[in-house]
Parts: structure tokens; C-alpha cells; sequence
């Protein structure tokens, strides 16, 4: 993936307040409900998300800024334990292994010498070995197999997944790449969550006389731009005017199965609650969870001399106190 403030577009010294409005003005410009004609908008949506995750989470900002992840996440190779940079190490580590020119330099007894790979190995670890040092009356270094030996090998691979609120709850087909390089089309089931794991058998690595694993697929659902998940409900803040406050009003407000008509009574105050059953997230035994609207009043951008000329008149012929109760 790319750099995620590249994809983000901001610096990499941008507060924390100008990633969040870089986010939501993308998210909302490549959502794919509103590129329908689009094919890549998913996949740059979901891009989007992924830089978020990394630069709009503070932890993890600062790991990718130290190096210590990359831009998917994913832990950076940091070198052995007391040796220099991490390249140097491993590139030294590799050549010894392969008979090439560190072995002849940089490692007593490697493939230049007549050694073998355990003598390089004793070499770099004191001729003890890390987990346990060497067998009573050998001087070989002593592997540790992971558990290959005489067993099972892990085979499983473990790969993560981000997807759309709308995908979650409709279904959806996604493409995944594995770190081999292939690419598989994987069915997300309706009403999957966040965590949730997809398994596909016989799609992870291989070894000679072992059945192939599987690929574990952990599924992570992407910040969605109106909406707020809670548990099976869904809450959205709805901004409507001054004069729809006041009056009351038919307003168009957004849910994952498309605009209704909400009615707003004369006199509501910005922050009230209207709730729509069964609107919100799919519950098991196919009931749903409910979503929940809080309305914002919104002033016009900009000065309005009539307006603030109204609300003058107003104020001195209508006073009122709605911050008495608070002392």
C-alpha cells in the first residue's frame, strides 16, 4: 500500500484534527455508494480507510513514523538482537547461509572455511543455542523446529480484510491478496462483524506430506462517514435548519437501505433523539437493531444581517432562560 499520508494527503507533521477532516472529505468523495458507476471506487475507499487506520490511530502513527510498521500495519524486520541495521544484519545473516561473502568474512569457520550452518549459527550465538544452548556432550548448535519435527507444521495463513458498513450488512464479493502474491475472490457473508474471522480451507501454505492450510481471513469494518455502530444500532446526527426547528418540517434523512422522510415537530430543540425500529444492523433470527437520529440546528455560513436582525427583535420581545437548572 501506499504511504498513508500520501493517500490521506496531508504532511506527516499534520495534527491529528487535519487527518480526521482529510478522511471523512475522501471517504465521503470515494464512497461507493456514491460512485456507483465506478469500479475502483471500493478499492479506493478501502485504501482510504487502510491509511486511516494507521495515521488516524495514535499508537499506531507513531509506530510508522519510528519505522517500526509499515503502511498495512504489518511489524518491519528490525535486525538480531546487538547487530547494527536491520538490512545489514539480515543481508549478513542470508550471504553466511548461502556460502556468499559473509560467510568468508564476516562469520570464523562459514561455508569459505569448510564449516556448515551450524558453525555459523555456534558462531553467532557463543556455540550455545537461544533456547536451551547445546545438547550434553555435542558441540552443534541445537534447533529450535517450531514444532515441524516429528509434528504438524502451521500452515494456516492469517490475512486481514477491511469492508464497507453497506457490505457488511448486504454481503459482498472481495478480492484478497495473499503475501505470495495471489489473488482470491472471497464471498463476505450478510450480517458479518467486525473481528469475525472467514475461513477457506486448503488455501494456505504447503509442505511435502501435510494437507495444505488454511487462509484466515479477520474482518474489519471501515469507519463509515454518517454513521456510528452501536452494538445492532446505528446513530447518525442529522443537521437541519433553524427555521425547520421552529416550524417543523419533512426532512430527507439517510439510512443503509436508502433516504426516508423523517418528520421533524414545530419547536425541536438541536440534540433531540427520533428512533426508526429495526432500521439499524441485522440481529441472528432475522430481527434488526434500531437507528437512532440526533438532530443538529445548523446557522447559515456567513453573516445574515436580516437574520441576526429577526433574532434581535426576537430576543428583547421573547426572553427565556434555558440554562436556568444549571445554577
Amino acid at each position: 500500500m501506499r504511504d498513508p499520508y500520501e493517500v490521506l494527503g496531508v504532511q506527516r507533521g499534520a495534527s491529528a484534527a487535519a487527518i480526521k477532516s482529510a478522511y471523512r472529505k475522501l471517504a465521503k468523495k470515494h464512497h461507493p455508494d456514491n460512485n456507483k458507476d465506478d469500479p475502483k471506487a471500493a478499492e479506493r475507499f478501502s485504501e482510504v480507510n487502510s491509511a486511516n487506520e494507521i495515521v488516524g490511530d495514535e499508537d499506531k502513527r507513531k509506530q510508522f513514523d519510528r519505522g517500526e510498521i509499515d503502511a498495512e500495519g504489518k511489524a518491519r524486520f528490525q535486525g538480531f538482537p546487538g547487530g547494527g541495521r536491520a538490512g545489514a544484519s539480515q543481508r549478513g545473516f542470508e550471504h553466511a547461509f548461502r556460502g556468499g561473502p559473509g560467510a568468508q568474512q564476516g562469520f570464523p569457520g562459514g561455508a569459505g572455511a569448510g564449516g556448515g550452518f551450524e558453525d555459523i549459527l555456534n558462531s553467532m550465538f557463543g556455540g550455545a543455542g537461544p533456547r536451551g544452548g547445546a545438547r550434553a556432550g555435542a558441540q552443534g548448535f541445537e534447533f529450535d523446529t517450531g514444532g515441524y519435527a516429528g509434528g504438524m507444521p502451521d500452515l494456516d495463513l492469517n490475512v486481514a480484510m477491511t469492508v464497507t458498513l453497506e457490505e457488511s450488512v448486504k454481503g459482498a464479493e472481495k478480492r484478497v491478496r495473499l503475501p505470495s502474491g495471489k489473488e482470491l475472490n472471497v464471498k463476505v457473508p450478510a450480517g458479518v462483524t467486525s473481528g469475525q474471522q472467514i475461513r477457506l480451507r486448503g488455501q494456505g501454505e504447503t509442505a511435502p506430506g501435510h494437507r495444505p492450510g488454511d487462509l484466515m481471513i479477520t474482518v474489519t469494518i471501515a469507519p463509515h462517514a454518517h454513521f456510528k455502530v452501536d452494538g445492532n444500532d446505528l446513530r447518525v446526527d442529522l443537521p437541519i435548519t433553524l427555521y425547520e426547528a421552529v416550524l417543523g418540517a419533512k426532512v430527507r434523512a439517510p439510512t443503509l437501505t436508502g433516504a426516508v422522510e423523517l418528520s421533524i415537530p414545530k419547536n425541536t430543540s438541536s440534540g433531540r433523539v427520533f428512533r426508526l425500529k429495526g432500521k439499524g444492523l441485522p440481529l441472528a433470527g432475522g430481527a434488526a437493531g434500531d437507528l437512532y437520529f440526533t438532530t443538529r440546528i445548523m446557522l447559515p455560513d456567513g453573516n445574515d444581517a436580516e437574520l441576526e436582525a429577526l433574532m434581535e427583535k426576537w430576543r428583547d420581545g421573547h426572553p427565556y432562560h434555558p440554562r436556568s437548572d444549571l445554577g
